[in-house]
């Protein structure tokens, strides 16, 4: 199979793969733009950040790069519009968004001239995407690590999203490899977003430990959680989510409302960030379903060379 390209509105990627925005501060700058000069949309990921930290970080993966950047922002973060608008101010490629869903994105990004990317698990959303002015739309299905939206697999969904709108549909949970990319494009879609693969990259800016961690794991130590922002999360088992299913009080002793709505079982941020940092015990590991299949941490260039050589032999 030829490489195809992956258009959105204007942009142009030469390798149809979106890197997920992994939070917090997974996915920053020094990733975005490794994907980005790999050829594929390397996405920094706004969510538990400052407005000047996201501003920082776009301006950093510029200095590194001339190919496509974006962001993820999640819709339930409290200074969605503030991250949204600063993104857009820094000239940003495209915006990408999830876990909930803002009508006022669109008309931000057509003011802008930016191309607004929601992610979706229905046919449904994804036609008001398209009708709201949607540029494409990621279809994410219950493969996906972090918060799921849908108890549905990908592949099952992508057929029904295609055959239901026009613009670029990608598909994102479980796509760990080439030969993974070239089973869902045969299912319709113009491109795929990886999250977990690249999270265990060498550019990646998870703590040493959370990859070792992540990597040894084992398929039984896949749990999923509930998290505060109302959605089910996908993660790996730890002293913290034991605690969690004990029904342990976890509750934060202090909230630094950084979520629209939150059910305060526990707070997302502080438990990401941890983690992030490498602390194994009480951080949470959010990870996509199909992590065992990945047996080593790799540069985003080798990640991409092995890519495109399974999609050339397809």
């Amino acid at each position: 199979m030829k490489i195809p390209e992956l258009r959105i509105a204007d942009l142009v990627a030469k390798v149809p793969v979106i890197q997920g925005g992994m939070a917090v501060r997974i996915s920053m700058a020094p990733l975005a733009a490794a994907v980005a000069e790999e050829g594929g949309i390397g996405l920094i990921a706004g969510s538990g950040i400052s407005v000047d930290e996201l501003r920082r970080e776009i301006r950093e993966a510029r200095e590194r790069t001339k190919g496509i950047i974006g962001v993820n922002i999640m819709y339930a973060a409290r200074e969605f519009a503030q991250l949204v608008k600063a993104a857009f101010e820094e000239k940003i490629d495209l915006l990408v968004s999830g876990a909930g869903f803002s009508r006022d994105m669109f008309a931000w990004g057509k003011e802008a001239n930016i191309p607004v990317v929601p992610i979706v698990s229905t046919a449904k959303l994804a036609k008001l995407s398209e009708m709201l002015g949607a540029a494409a739309v990621i279809v994410e299905g219950t493969e996906a690590g972090g918060h799921l939206g849908t108890d549905r697999p990908m592949r099952a969904i992508v057929p029904e999203v295609k055959s239901a709108v026009k613009i670029p549909v990608i598909g994102a949970g479980g796509v760990i490899d080439g030969k993974d990319v070239v089973d869902v494009l045969k299912l319709g879609a113009d491109g795929v977003q990886m999250g977990t693969r690249f999270a265990l990259s060498e550019e990646s800016s998870a703590d040493k430990a959370w990859k070792e961690y992540l990597v040894q794991a084992e398929e039984e130590d896949m749990v999923i959680v509930n998290s505060p922002v109302g959605l089910p999360g996908r993660g790996i088992r730890n002293p913290f989510t034991e605690a969690l299913g004990r029904d342990d009080d976890v509750r934060p002793t202090q909230c630094r409302a950084c979520l629209k709505k939150c059910e305060r079982n526990f707070c997302i941020i502080d438990r990401l960030v941890a983690a992030q940092q490498g602390d194994i015990k009480e951080g949470l590991i959010f990870s996509g379903s199909k992590f065992t299949k990945i047996k080593e941490v790799l540069s985003v260039h080798k990640i991409f060379e092995n890519i495109k050589t399974e999609i050339l032999k397809a």
